[in-house]
């Protein structure tokens, strides 16, 4: 099977999309992550949710755990308030920094898929088509399920 057998339609958001409102079609869609493009609507990486988190939970909280506990919902208020303030550029490494994106082409097969999840710790890829417009993504979960069945 090819990825553009397992791909299925999938949230994209430009790179000066606020991060709340990312975080909102991540959570609508109940997604892992999302495909993040350029102007040029092209890939440009993807937005895992953890990435989001790592931003909005401040780094003492994250060595800490156990002091979120002290954190009243009226914290949590000002920390979902952060997200509006910043764009997903904001969140996302420096061009400079990407060595590769968790990209495949249309006729990689599922091997190829699961290989670059797997180097990339990435909860999806994106599909792309000979130029490199986005055709969907293939989620970690559907990859596996397909892998998994007999």
């Amino acid at each position: 099977m090819r990825a553009r057998d397992l791909a299925k339609p999938f949230a994209t958001v430009s790179l000066e999309a606020d991060v709340l409102t990312a975080a909102r079609l991540m959570a609508a869609e109940g997604a892992p992550g999302l495909i993040v493009c350029g102007a040029d609507e092209r890939p440009y990486t993807v937005l895992p949710g953890s990435q989001v988190l790592n931003f909005l939970i401040p780094r003492y909280v994250q060595d800490q755990p156990a002091l979120a506990r002290a954190f009243s919902e009226r914290a949590w208020d000002d920390l979902r308030d952060r997200l509006v303030s910043h764009t997903v550029r904001d969140l996302l490494p420096r061009p400079a920094d990407i060595d590769e994106l968790p990209i495949v082409d249309q006729d990689a097969t599922t091997l190829e898929v699961a290989a670059v999840m797997a180097r990339m710790h990435s909860p999806l890829v994106a599909v792309v088509d000979g130029h490199d417009r986005v055709l969907g993504a293939i989620t970690v979960s559907r990859l596996l399920t397909h892998l998994l069945a007999s």
